[in-house]
């Protein structure tokens, strides 16, 4: 067991050391990318159990029933980025409830979005570090040609250079790619969200704006006849 633990050690190292000076930047992208991809699993699941859509319907519950001071109370103080959206328009309202309702979106999404440039530049950068060692690999191999004594062997390592390089790269574009994806699609899911969410909060306050006009419409005439009277 032992022994097999030190061979991959070795092996690893070796291949490392074969794969040339070109496999020092691709260590570190692959440091940043595993990086990134562990702290948005833990963030993303700490999103997961922020998740209140018992709460937001009471909300809208509470909005339906005109009930804007307890609609506010509820969505107080949670976790829940589409809550934390709702409480921001529920409180600003009088000055701009479509401005506040897409200042909190917006920051929501960031947050949701936050090191996805750094994926989508890792999943970029690493083949093209790849082709780079295998660029120099492969000129390493062509200027020992002339020397017949240590062409075999010149030849044969800066093949190696090249392919370990080059698969290298590779691996990390594949292993980042697949996490950009998917954390690209819980950024869109949120954004459906939140875009929901605050429609229907304008379309019910909007309503309940529009009954009182018409209540204040209709009362009007009625205490202007009785003051003739």
């Amino acid at each position: 067991m032992k022994a097999t633990g030190t061979f991959s050690g070795n092996f690893l190292i070796d291949n490392f050391r074969k794969g040339g000076p070109i496999m020092w930047p691709i260590l570190i992208v692959s440091i940043i990318g595993l990086t990134v991809v562990i702290e948005r699993i833990f963030w993303w699941g700490g999103r997961w159990f922020r998740r209140d859509p018992k709460r937001i319907e009471k909300v809208f519950t509470a909005i339906e029933s005109g009930d804007l001071a307890e609609a506010s109370r509820l969505s107080r103080g949670s976790r829940d980025p589409v809550l934390r959206m709702m409480w921001n328009g529920l409180n600003h309202q009088h000055a701009s409830l479509q401005g506040a309702l897409q200042v909190a979106a917006g920051i929501e999404i960031k947050r949701a979005g936050r090191f996805l440039v750094v994926m989508d530049t890792l999943v970029t950068l690493a083949p093209l570090l790849g082709l780079l060692g295998t660029i120099t690999g492969l000129i390493r191999s062509f200027s020992f040609l002339g020397n017949e004594e240590l062409a075999v062997t010149a030849v044969t390592g800066g093949i190696a250079e090249a392919l370990i390089a080059t698969a290298c790269g590779l691996g990390i574009a594949i292993f980042a790619l697949i996490p950009f994806n998917f954390f690209t699609s819980r950024v869109s899911n949120l954004e459906f969200e939140l875009q929901t969410a605050a429609t229907n909060l304008e379309v019910m306050l909007g309503a309940q704006s529009a009954e009182r006009e018409v209540d204040l419409a209709g009362g009007a005439p009625a205490s202007g006849k009785g003051a003739s009277i």
